[in-house]
């Protein structure tokens, strides 16, 4: 790696834990140059703008966790396997984050709602991308006989995301990790009672 693309990379991490903990509207172009290091100049050599950054650094972190979702994904082949492996990606994640800040994506559409459209747009794309990664396990899950027929897809997708999210969120509110547990333990009799053919 070159040493331009080193410290792109260097700014990226640094800039994606710290949107992620304060906010896009919380994080200055000070504090950017304070955690990376490096002065404006050396920043904007890299990306043209904070929103530029923004954009990037959130791309940075949503990679993070889909390299995590991968990985957990990998050897699993039933659909309830694969349920579960998205799952535990959660628990993995309130233990050992990521990225600094807890989920990348609940942070952003929560801020990005009404005050930045392009982060706004790119969270609903990381979300699309999300529903259908839950929806394509239920389809094949269905179609090998591994998941109930007659189970909706995307409302599988909005219990599970809704679900998850809102457990950490609750986690966090109240440190106290109790919240998740509870939700994936209902996930997981709902995947075997529900779902399960």
């Amino acid at each position: 790696m070159s040493k331009g693309k080193e410290t792109k990379e260097k700014i990226l991490h640094q800039a994606a834990g710290l949107f992620n903990t304060r906010g896009y509207a919380g994080a200055s172009i000070s504090d950017i140059m304070q955690v990376t290091g490096l002065k404006k100049g050396g920043i904007y050599n890299h990306f043209q703008s904070k929103d530029d950054l923004a954009l990037q650094a959130f791309d940075y972190a949503v990679d993070l966790i889909k390299q995590r979702y991968r990985g957990a994904l990998k050897n699993k082949r039933h659909a309830v396997e694969r349920l579960r492996g998205i799952i535990s990606v959660f628990r993995a994640n309130i233990d050992n984050p990521a990225i600094e800040g807890g989920c990348p994506l609940m942070n952003t559409a929560i801020e990005s709602d009404d005050a930045h459209p392009l982060l706004r747009q790119r969270a609903q794309t990381v979300m699309d991308d999300w529903r259908e990664m839950v929806c394509k396990v239920i389809e094949k899950g269905i179609a090998r006989g591994e998941i109930r027929s007659g189970v909706n897809p995307d409302e599988v997708a909005t219990v599970m995301i809704t679900l998850l999210e809102g457990a950490v969120m609750m986690s966090k509110l109240y440190d106290d990790g109790i919240h998740l547990e509870r939700a994936i333990n209902h996930l997981n009799h709902y995947i075997k009672v529900e779902l399960q053919a």
